[in-house]
């Protein structure tokens, strides 16, 4: 994994003068300083008259070929790439470009990226397996050609100012460039307190911030930006019978995992005793056994839990017996991770640096927390991350209350969003039409099949929609998290043939004889042990110590009490007080299943947080 940057102009010439380069040359080491975090074992600019591309590597694949950005010339023409990811079919690639008279310099997978679009061009997406974001400066063409993966794994942002496109992996990139300031207005707010944590597809949050959506490309050249979707989710008549369903799920899923352990450095895994992370340890503890090694793994809960936690029809129990059964069963080099309160609690205001926006509150506190243990002694990890989005593993997927009905399943409860905020500013924010409108443009979307019943149909569009927000939204926890640590973090379960074939396959098969997620139970049978195997779903752990909610206390209460901070803008301090007296009363999840009042509290703390360190100018007109 890599941070990449750059900018690119058919107004400028950005090496006319001496002075002028060495100013373009500065500005692109600053955008990459800005995400050295990325990454940082390699660095490398590159200056043409029309662009400037900068790169900051976290050297996985050949680690002392792959520096970028990678040129290469063909008869007195130029291509250069910076690349943000990890390609999967490599191999064939290579195969295939050899084919046709392509030598290869090195091992890493951004050479043959670049040749790739050489050989294919603007269509080269549609050729990768993988992970990526890149841009590639094509010299023959004049134009700069950006694409991103088909399920976002990778980031991309971007902006155009005065006719100059300027991207980067992170939104703290485009702000170290000197024509992009933060600005934030009703939109911005509306996002925030709106659908936030999650995003409105390519929607940066910031004014003119845009991020370029999972499965598009484009292209800069004299005449502006232009788009094109590569690859989107495709609705088809499903025709195998269950056995053969399993079969190639079975076949699927271990395909992608081991394509996902290539790497040129040892990997682990995230081990949180369900049967996604469980599947994923399993199948890669047996591949590296196989070659005389054996698999890091790594669980994470929370200090005083063990005292305090508390069942409930979400999180039934807890998942420590269920990490043991999994290591008694297959036998890795484990370690277990446990954060305290006030780690979890400081952490809070790194999360919103890590994201450049107020997040997942406590979860992507942690995962930064726990991430920055396992970067000590590894550098990539696989995670069992996408397959709830993907195989039907939430509640909203089969209880009638959260699959019927008109809004965002997840995100159900508009008023729990709105408590705290000032009347006058709810009613010029009117979240209610904003988030409308945004589930409205995405049911829009779904591809239809005319033979799905009606219930089958209901089902086909909440996948889309969890594909498409609820899955984009925890592969940008993942991605800022772990990178944030130079942690390169893995999904195999996201890779497009899973998502193709499952979203096809009817709901029977996936939830077959009322338990949920049995069509890849069943393609595991072998891997894991009967008592895990078909446990009841139990999502990413939280503190239940009270420790930490008196933490967020004080801190909410020293922010109402300062009237410089920011916050008091937009909210009620008398709204807040009452809330701080009575949590209770705010009990039920806004977003997702484990977000209540604790989590509210630090949300509306980073938030305050984000407006004090990016001071964007506010604009409420």
């Amino acid at each position: 994994m890599c941070g990449i940057s750059g900018f690119c102009s058919f107004n400028e010439d950005y090496v006319s003068s001496e002075r002028f380069s060495a100013d373009r040359l500065d500005v692109l080491k600053k955008m990459r300083i800005a995400i050295a975090h990325r990454g940082n074992d390699q660095t490398g600019e590159f200056l043409r008259k029309n662009v400037g591309l900068s790169h900051t590597r976290l050297s996985i694949r050949d680690i002392t070929g792959g520096r970028q950005p990678m040129i290469f010339k063909k008869e007195g023409r130029e291509y250069a790439i910076v690349f943000n990811g990890e390609i999967y079919n490599t191999d064939e690639l290579w195969r295939d470009l050899k084919n046709v008279g392509f030598e290869f310099h090195t091992t890493c997978d951004t050479e043959a990226i670049l040749y790739a679009y050489i050989r294919y061009g603007e269509k080269c997406p549609e050729y990768l397996n993988g992970i990526f974001a890149f841009a590639i400066w094509d010299g023959a063409e004049q134009k700069l050609f950006l694409a991103r993966d088909r399920a976002g794994v990778k980031p991309l942002f971007y902006t155009v100012k005065n006719n100059e496109l300027i991207f980067g992996s992170e939104i703290k990139a485009l702000f170290a460039h000197p024509k992009v300031k933060p600005k934030v207005n009703l939109d911005s707010f509306r996002e925030i307190f709106g659908v936030g944590p999650a995003r409105t597809h390519g929607c940066g949050v910031f004014e003119d911030i845009r991020e370029l959506p999972p499965g598009y490309s484009a292209a800069f050249d004299e005449r502006g930006l232009s788009f094109r979707r590569y690859w989107d989710l495709k609705s088809e008549v499903h025709t195998d019978s269950y056995d053969e369903t399993v079969e190639n799920v079975s076949f699927l899923v271990r395909d992608s995992i081991k394509r996902q352990m290539i790497s040129d450095v040892p990997i682990c895994s995230f081990l949180s005793g369900g049967i996604d992370s469980s599947i994923v340890t399993a199948v890669s503890s047996e591949q590296i056994k196989s070659l005389g090694g054996a698999l890091n793994t790594y669980s994470f809960d929370f200090s005083g839990n063990d005292e305090y936690f508390t069942s409930n029809s979400f999180q039934p129990e807890r998942d420590r017996p269920y990490v043991d059964m999994m290591l008694s069963y297959i036998g890795t080099n484990h370690s277990y991770l446990e954060c305290d309160e006030k780690e979890l609690a400081d952490l809070l205001y790194d999360a919103v640096k890590a994201k450049d926006l107020p997040g997942m509150a406590d979860v992507d506190a942690s995962l930064l927390y726990f991430c920055g243990m396992v970067k000590r002694k590894n550098k990539v990890a696989l995670t069992g991350e996408c397959a709830d989005e993907i195989f039907g593993g939430y509640p909203w997927f089969y209880r009638e209350d959260l699959l019927l009905g008109e809004g965002f399943p997840w995100s159900k409860n508009i008023s729990v969003r709105k408590c705290l905020l000032k009347d006058g500013f709810t009613e010029s924010l009117d979240l209610d039409s904003y988030v409308h409108e945004r589930y409205d443009e995405s049911i829009k979307a779904v591809p239809r099949l005319e033979s799905d019943s009606p219930e089958e149909a209901r089902r086909r569009e909440i996948t889309y929609l969890n594909i498409k927000w609820f899955m984009q939204t925890l592969l940008d926890r993942m991605d800022r998290t772990s990178m944030y640590s130079g942690l390169e973090a893995r999904v195999p379960f996201a890779d497009h043939r899973i998502m193709e074939y499952v979203f096809n396959v009817p709901w029977e098969m996936k939830r077959k004889n009322g338990v949920e997620k049995s069509l890849l139970r069943d393609a595991f049978k072998d891997v894991l042990p009967p008592e895990l195997l078909y446990r009841k779903k139990s999502p990413y752990p939280k503190t239940y110590n009270p420790a930490y909610e008196k933490l967020l206390d004080e801190k909410l209460s020293l922010t109402i009490e300062n009237d410089a901070d920011p916050i008091n803008e937009f909210i009620d301090k008398e709204k807040v007080k009452l809330f701080l007296k009575t949590p209770g009363e705010y009990g039920k999840p806004w977003f997702g299943q484990l977000m209540t009042s604790i989590q509210l509290k630090a949300y509306i703390i980073q938030i305050n947080d984000w407006l004090l360190e990016y001071k964007p100018e506010i604009s409420l007109s």
